[in-house]
């Protein structure tokens, strides 16, 4: 296709649990010719694995039958072609899944299409080294559950020249998702850097969904966003040279400024001369944003050079299990009586687990998320102990509950509402990979 009509383009999703409605809401009143459902983080990824090998049936994203179950009739209906890696850990039985729901639907001839091939647990050896970190593959003590190279437009576009009204990938490229489409609608040349750069901004701004719309943004009294309990997915109106303008629907919550766009820009994104995708190394260092109306915003200039050579690669290890428990004090005295509390569960935890687990203590409201800068408040009257360990060994994480629990009567005056749980645990790092390595592969499912 080599097309001069501008393209439109929504995001339906810019983590694996975000909200539904507004991507309905976005189909049926939004005219886009596609829509992207960006739903795969690095640790989503790892625990699909575990999931998956749990159950073979299942390693793709939880929400994946509830989406798809709402979304397909209103992408039919509009003509508009959905995009996603909700595959994580099992593309096929995610397309599998979806062509049967199309079935069950009636929504007969729909064409569905699973892109696989970015699992290289089988061409990626013990001695390679990490992306950032020192050390090697072969260093880490834990069980590797999966490794997933980040795929990119060029394992997108031959399913959407198949004529797939539905895409479904595993790691596929977060910002490759919106670059693909815009690259086969107007016929730009998968090694053109500057037009691929130009749509990596694009999908770059569009990635994580309502962060461009307010969503994340907000900070009332310093930057006020209004009706954000309805805030709106964004819409990119893309042109043939890869400028832009990011909206949303009207009567949508939240909003699109310069500023919202220009806090997404920078997300993420460590040098705006070099940014790093599988598909180019994307310049966003000349990026002009420009109010054009209530909350349209457009953009321009970003370019590129060639893609790299070498793709990420996400590792996910399998990091046994973390357990917490929490235990609130109130009134005179809370934060004292919850010191105590933090100073009898790590004296017991010491005795009890030595340095064979990870554990953290914390005073919610005192000393938890500012804790590592060393910044403590005194005097609260509302304090919640949390404790929470890490190990590969599930007896540890049970010690830690009971003893939390335990402080219920053999800890300071006050203490009530106790909860605890115990979870997997999954860690990843990152590592490179020869782009000759990784063969993407596309098959069509048709309902």
């Amino acid at each position: 296709m080599n097309s001069t009509s501008d393209f439109r383009i929504g995001t339906g999703a810019g983590f694996s649990s975000d909200r539904l409605d507004p991507a309905i809401d976005l189909v049926e009143r939004g005219n886009l010719d596609a829509i992207v459902f960006e739903c795969l983080g690095e640790r989503t990824v790892a625990f699909a694995h575990r999931d998956r090998m749990a159950n073979p049936k299942r390693g793709y994203n939880a929400h994946l039958e509830r989406r798809m179950r709402a979304m397909l009739p209103v992408c039919r209906k509009a003509g508009t072609i959905l995009i996603t890696n909700m595959g994580a850990a099992n593309p096929r039985a995610a397309a599998e899944r979806t062509v049967a729901i199309a079935r069950e639907l009636g929504l007969a001839g729909l064409k569905v299409a699973c892109i696989e091939g970015d699992d290289v647990s089988a061409v990626v050896t013990p001695d390679t080294p990490f992306m950032d970190e020192p050390g090697r593959l072969s260093d880490v003590g834990m069980p590797v559950v999966g490794m997933n190279a980040y795929l990119g437009a060029d394992a997108i576009v031959p399913a959407l020249e198949a004529g797939a009204d539905v895409v479904i990938g595993g790691r596929l490229s977060d910002p490759s998702m919106f670059a693909a489409p815009l690259a086969l609608h107007f016929g730009w040349s998968l090694d053109d850097a500057p037009r691929i750069g130009a749509g990596t901004l694009v999908g770059h701004l569009m990635e994580c969904g309502m962060q461009v719309t307010g969503g994340y943004f907000a900070d009332p009294g310093v930057k006020d966003v209004p009706d954000l309990a309805r805030c709106g997915y964004p819409i990119a109106e893309v042109t043939a040279d890869g400028s832009a303008v990011i909206t949303k629907l009207d009567g949508a919550g939240g909003c699109v400024t310069p500023a919202t766009v220009r806090e997404q820009l920078l997300y993420e994104v460590h040098d705006p001369e070099r940014y790093l995708t599988p598909d180019v190394t994307a310049d966003f260092s000349r990026v002009t944003i420009e109010a054009r109306g209530k909350d349209r915003v457009a953009v321009a200039h970003a370019s590129g050079t060639r893609r790299p050579d070498r793709l990420k690669v996400t590792v996910g290890f399998d990091a046994g299990f973390v357990g917490e428990a929490g235990v609130s004090y109130a009134g005179p005295g809370a934060q004292t009586r919850g010191e105590l509390a933090a100073d009898i569960v790590r004296e017991r935890m010491a005795k009890l687990i030595g340095n064979d687990a990870e554990l953290r203590v914390d005073l919610v409201g005192v000393s938890s998320l500012f804790a590592t800068a060393g910044l403590r408040s005194s005097g609260a009257q509302d304090v919640r102990l949390h404790v929470a360990v890490r190990s590969r060994d599930r007896e540890h994480a049970e010690a830690m509950l009971w003893e939390v629990e335990s402080l219920l009567c053999c800890g300071p005056a006050g203490g009530g509402g106790y909860r605890g749980a115990i979870t997997a645990s999954v860690v990843t790092k990152s590592l490179l990979i020869d782009r000759a390595k990784v063969k993407p592969t596309v098959e069509i499912m048709t309902a």
